[in-house]
């Protein structure tokens, strides 16, 4: 059985993945490949993503030889702990940490670094929420839902992210946007297949990497 470890950065983060991929996830278990999300070692999320996760890595995959290790924070906000505001630079930011945790442990073995992977929401998991429009609208009990937002919607800025769109359509239908709640239940009701298309740049390279691991 091949293991994949998914570190996100909180709890919305993994009952939304496991929401939105259940059949992935599914079809992956009955190939010999376990799918797993986690929430990020405590303290400032993005960080711990960032910092943190990479050590654990390093831990796992040294006892767990067919274990592969996924480092996924948002990209929101951009420079947090060290400058990035790109998914490439995150991706260098963390690659750099996981290298640095092998060092101190003294391991040399090149191949370590084909079993971790870094991936991110852009700008935040928010995005796919919006992609999942006729969901989210179903949430918020309207058949007009307003655009306000980049298409793709991995093209909005950072300045706005979409989850400060995604509170503010919520506040505009007289609701309160709860993420632990919401994102899963709205992520639930989408086709995983549509939002990955919705979301090319991020997301979609993360999906196609699930769908490639075989045991």
């Amino acid at each position: 059985m091949i293991e994949v470890f998914v570190y996100v950065e909180g709890p919305s983060d993994v009952g939304a993945m496991n929401e939105l991929l259940k059949d992935l996830i599914t079809l992956k278990l009955q190939q010999g490949v376990s799918i797993k999300f986690f929430e990020a070692p405590p303290g400032d999320k993005k960080a711990s993503v960032m910092r943190r996760v990479p050590e654990r890595a390093v831990n796992i995959l040294g006892f767990k030889p067919n274990a592969l290790v996924v480092a996924m924070p948002d990209l929101y906000p951009f420079n947090k702990e060290i400058p990035h505001e790109t998914a490439s630079e995150l991706q260098d930011v963390i690659t750099a940490q996981f290298k640095a945790a092998l060092r101190a442990k003294g391991l040399n073995d090149e191949r370590y670094l084909e079993r971790f992977k870094v991936f991110c929401f852009k700008h935040d998991l928010e995005a796919l929420v919006l992609a999942a429009e006729e969901a989210l609208a179903l949430r918020l009990e309207t058949n007009k839902l307003k655009v306000t937002w980049r298409i793709p919607v991995e093209d909005q800025n950072n300045d706005t992210p979409p989850k400060r769109i995604v509170e503010a359509l919520f506040a505009a239908h007289g609701q309160r946007y709860a993420e632990t709640v919401d994102t899963p239940l709205i992520l639930g009701m989408a086709d995983y297949h549509a939002i990955t298309e919705a979301c090319p740049e991020c997301f979609k390279p993360f999906v196609d990497f699930l769908e490639s691991i075989h045991a």
